[in-house]
């Protein structure tokens, strides 16, 4: 079996990868000359634990190639997976689909023989009936299948999520194509994966629903966590109390600062558009991403707050810029609001992130960078924490305080244990936990 992947962004090159480490060969394909050639000299794209071993295994092993001609990848191919961007669209907030066309168009004039196509790309309700259409247009002589096959990876986690996967999603009724999929994730259905065969417009629904679910649950605490600050209770423990539950489940019930990312925010209002341009409207959706985009903001009142009410003239240390730790993904991060505002409140910006600071010191400017945690708190006013990465779990205290002009801490993920810190000296401050009183 042999497949061509369209897109070496983060869908495609871990999925890429992951399927020829399951013994499958794989050409990934890119248009960016550049990034190609990093990958023939084993520089990743992305930052995502593990991927560089894998990467470099397979291609040493003769099952993965990477390249920029789409057309000897594809005719080679069984299966075509189109894995490009879908990002949000500007003005409307619809899923840009324009990369997924020109793919379909580009796939259509390049296959020789039976091909399946398959969107691995996130797409609204009704995507793969325009890409048939395109390549029946392009190619009215042409074998070939649509299927959706949504990805379900985590950021972070996204080789043990391919390999090890709560499930597998193929929107397909033809058998010739049902029969080609089989053979692709045969060695997961030998762990007994769950692989659910569906109609393509119930598959692409499912991706959506599935994020939007998650985006939902991660709000709903998040709100709690507001009232638990008012009323003086504990979110950790209601969190706990609600996900013991086997209904509910103990899963993304964390308090934060707001979800971010390359999935919950596009995805939610994607969905929120496609259900308005159907008549029907997901109210629940769409108040989840407006509270969502005003958490975000009202974040920056919770640092200016615990540092007096005014952060004007101060020095304040972040640690962690990425939407989560183990990845360099700054899209919609909630730094991306937290910081500015605290610029525009009048504060200076010194940060430490262990993978996204390149990425970031593009999209986050007037901002001082530092080389490791401590060297950020130097002289700073407050220390906050915005992405929860491990190395920040056990900092020494004592060196933390040494190292701060005031024993301020702003906790954003709720890392620290409040008597620790209380005993520590320090006026501290997190998500939805009563303040105890130094």
């Amino acid at each position: 079996m042999r497949i061509a992947m369209i897109g070496t962004g983060y869908v495609g090159l871990v999925s890429g990868a992951c399927f020829s480490e399951f013994g499958t060969n794989v050409t990934c394909v890119d248009k960016d000359e550049t990034k190609i050639a990093k990958l023939h000299e084993n520089i990743m794209p992305i930052f995502e634990p593990g991927l560089d071993k894998l990467v470099e295994n397979n291609v040493s092993g003769g099952r993965l190639e990477f390249t920029t001609d789409l057309t000897e990848a594809v005719k080679a191919a069984d299966a075509v997976f189109i894995a490009v961007g879908t990002p949000t669209r500007r003005g409307d907030g619809h899923a840009d689909l324009s990369y997924v066309y020109a793919a379909a168009k580009e796939i259509a004039e390049a296959m020789d023989g039976y091909t399946v196509i398959v969107n691995k790309s996130t797409v609204p309700v009704g995507t793969g009936d325009e890409v048939e259409k395109i390549i029946r247009e392009t190619r009215p002589d042409a074998e070939f299948d649509v299927v959706s096959n949504p990805e379900f990876l985590r950021e972070g986690s996204a080789i043990e999520d391919f390999m090890r996967p709560d499930r597998v999603v193929i929107g397909t009724e033809s058998e010739r194509a049902q029969e080609v999929m089989r053979q692709l994730y045969r060695p997961l259905h030998l762990i007994e994966t769950p692989i659910l065969f569906t109609q393509r417009r119930t598959s692409e629904l499912i991706k959506y629903a599935a994020n939007t679910f998650l985006a939902a649950k991660i709000t709903f605490i998040n709100e709690i966590a507001d009232l638990c600050e008012k009323v003086g209770a504990d979110v950790q423990a209601v969190s706990k109390g609600i996900g013991l539950d086997g209904r509910i489940g103990k899963k993304f019930l964390h308090a934060g600062p707001g979800y971010g990312g390359s999935c919950f925010p596009k995805d939610t209002l994607a969905l929120v558009r496609t259900a308005q341009q159907f008549d029907s409207p997901l109210k629940i959706i769409e108040t989840v991403v407006e509270v969502n985009a005003e958490r975000k903001k009202k974040m920056a009142q919770k640092v200016i707050e615990a540092c007096g009410g005014s952060v004007d003239g101060k020095r304040i240390a972040v640690l962690g810029v990425a939407f989560k730790p183990n990845t360099d993904d700054m899209r919609d991060s909630p730094s991306l609001d937290i910081i500015p505002a605290l610029q525009s409140a009048g504060a200076n910006i010194v940060a430490f992130d262990p993978e996204a600071m390149t990425e970031a010191k593009e999209l986050l400017p007037n901002v001082e960078w530092k080389e490791n945690s401590y060297a950020t708190m130097e002289g700073a006013d407050a220390l906050v924490i915005i992405t929860e990465w491990n190395e920040f779990r056990l900092l020494d205290l004592k060196r933390v305080k040494e190292l701060l002009k005031a024993p301020v801490m702003v906790d954003l993920r709720n890392i620290y244990n409040r008597q620790e810190m209380k005993d520590a000296g320090f006026e501290y401050s997190c998500i939805g936990r009563p303040k105890l009183e130094v």
